[in-house]
C-alpha cells in the first residue's frame, strides 16, 4: 500500500510530515525525483528524523542538480524525465511517496506530479495555513478527486479553525491531524507526532 504526500505549494512541510507518516507507519520512503540539494537532500532529512529500524529510504528515480521546477532542473542537466522510467520500488512494506512541490508541478513538456499518482494510492495533502492556502488547498483536493482517490489533509502550522472548517466541509476529505509551528523537528518530535497520528493513519 502506498500513500502519496503532496501539498498546496512548495515549502509546506511535506517532508516534515512525510517523515512522521513513515515514522508512524514503519513504513518504507520514496521521493521519485529530487531537484536540488543532492548533498542533503529530503531523502536525508527523513532518515535523520526517523527511529524505527524497519523503514528504508529508496533511491530517487531522478536526482537533479537544480533547486527548481523538475522540467526545468531536467533541461539544464541535459536530459528529459521520462514517466516510465519511474517506477515505485519493490517492497512488502508500506511506502510513503512524496511529490515534488505543487500537485502541478510539470516533470516535462506533458506530464506533472499529478501523473506519478496511481488509483490505489492514498493521498494526503499537507496544507500549509498562509494567505490564500484556502484557494490553493480546494483546488489541490479538487484535482485529486477526478481520480476518486482517497484523500486526507494534514494541516500544517498552527491552528486556524476558519481555515481548516471550511477546507473539511467543502471537500469532505479526511482530517488526519494537525503539525504544528516546533522550535525544531528532531527524531523525538518526530517520534511524539507519529504516536499522535497512527490511529488516524492505520484507519485512513
Amino acid at each position: 500500500m502506498s500513500y502519496f504526500i503532496t501539498g498546496t505549494s512548495t515549502e509546506v512541510g511535506k517532508t516534515i510530515a512525510s517523515a512522521i507518516v513513515v515514522e508512524a507507519l514503519e513504513a518504507d520512503y520514496w521521493k521519485p525525483v529530487q531537484a536540488g540539494d543532492l548533498h542533503y537532500s529530503d531523502s536525508h532529512k527523513v532518515q535523520e528524523l526517523i527511529s524505527n529500524p524497519k523503514s528504508k529510504i529508496h533511491q530517487n528515480s531522478y536526482a537533479l542538480q537544480t533547486p527548481m521546477s523538475p522540467h526545468a532542473a531536467a533541461e539544464i542537466d541535459g536530459i528529459q524525465i521520462e514517466l516510465d522510467k519511474i517506477t515505485p520500488p519493490k517492497t512488502q512494506n508500506r511506502l510513503v511517496v512524496e511529490g515534488a512541490g505543487g500537485l502541478l508541478v510539470p516533470l516535462n513538456d506533458s506530464d506533472t506530479i499529478f501523473d506519478l499518482i496511481q488509483p490505489e494510492d492514498k493521498v494526503i495533502v499537507v496544507s500549509r495555513h498562509y494567505l490564500g492556502s484556502i484557494n490553493h488547498s480546494l483546488l489541490t483536493i479538487e484535482k485529486l478527486q477526478e481520480k476518486n482517490l482517497k484523500i486526507g489533509v494534514i494541516f500544517s502550522g498552527d491552528e486556524h479553525p476558519t481555515t481548516e472548517s471550511i477546507i473539511l466541509k467543502k471537500t469532505g476529505v479526511t482530517f488526519l491531524g494537525r503539525i504544528n509551528e516546533e522550535q525544531e523537528f528532531d527524531k523525538e518530535v518526530v517520534k511524539k507526532y507519529a504516536a499522535n497520528f497512527k490511529q488516524a493513519l492505520e484507519s485512513f
